[in-house]
């Protein structure tokens, strides 16, 4: 057994990718997950990189990642499968010092490629890395079945959307007091998506794919699920609300000012100032 197949980063990627396709949040290939590494953590586990790593060029080029470490799901790969053979469905790579192109060291045992949505990542990481002052280091995207559902019905702003989520669960205000983003609906794998949920990134650490799914942020592989279990099962609820009638009660804003006061949170304003959710 390789080393590195125990290593905390193979197995953290293990545990999230089983946990989302559990969740129903990632069927078939969809969904995909890259962690940034630090070159102190990746470095003890070289003993198991290739002895000639593949280069691949970028389609779009990342300086601001510039000789950066990832692990990655695998383009076509199954999340339910991951864990049965980590090594085919995850791949180590290390960007080059001028952020044109990228190496794998490790994993994709039986070929391909990272994820199509890589250049999404990246450029995601490079907002979010200047943003966290190096904090953020996980992009996570999947297909959050009520929160993908939501944007079927709801009025597609991002502020009132935010509002509506913070009023269906009090934990939400609290997790992503930063709100969430929204885009039009866009071709995914392309370079446009991929600019389009950067400049979101730069303000939300969650971003609606409409009809699609989403994308969010964090500082481990942990805390990113926890930010789109949250924005999830928030989700849940209005859609169960909505079922039951529309909303009749709920949290208002001056409660939701107190909360973010409570927990030392600052809340988006706009979201604040757009005043109660009004969906039926």
């Amino acid at each position: 057994m390789h080393a590195i197949l125990s290593s905390w980063f193979v197995q953290g990627m293990v545990k999230a990718t089983s946990d989302m396709w559990l969740k129903g949040w990632d069927e078939r290939n969809g969904g995909n997950i890259s962690l940034r590494l630090l070159d102190e953590e990746v470095q003890p586990f070289s003993a198991d990189f290739y002895d000639e790593p593949r280069c691949v060029e970028l389609s779009q080029p990342a300086p601001a990642l510039a000789n950066c470490w990832f692990l990655v799901t695998g383009s076509g790969k199954f999340f339910r499968n991951v864990q049965c053979d980590p090594a085919d469905s995850l791949v180590l790579l290390q960007v080059d010092d001028r952020g044109l192109s990228y190496k794998i060291h490790w994993g994709l045992s039986n070929g391909g490629l990272p994820t199509s949505e890589l250049a999404s990542h990246f450029q995601s990481h490079s907002v979010r890395k200047v943003n966290s002052q190096g904090q953020d280091r996980v992009i996570m995207h999947c297909h959050a079945t009520h929160f993908m559902a939501l944007s079927y019905v709801v009025e597609l702003d991002s502020a009132r959307f935010t509002r509506l989520l913070w009023e269906g669960s009090t934990e939400c205000l609290v997790v992503f007091p930063d709100g969430v983003g929204i885009l039009p609906w866009m071709v995914p794998g392309t370079d446009e998506i991929g600019r389009a949920t950067a400049e979101k990134m730069a303000q939300h650490s969650l971003v609606m794919w409409p009809f699609h799914g989403i994308f969010a942020a964090g500082p481990t592989l942990d805390e990113t699920f926890g930010l789109i279990d949250t924005a999830e099962k928030s989700s849940q609820v209005i859609a169960n609300v909505l079922a039951m009638g529309g909303i009749r009660q709920s949290i208002t804003t001056e409660q939701l000012i107190a909360l973010g006061k409570r927990f030392g949170v600052q809340p988006w304003q706009a979201a604040i100032e757009v005043g109660p959710a009004r969906v039926a």
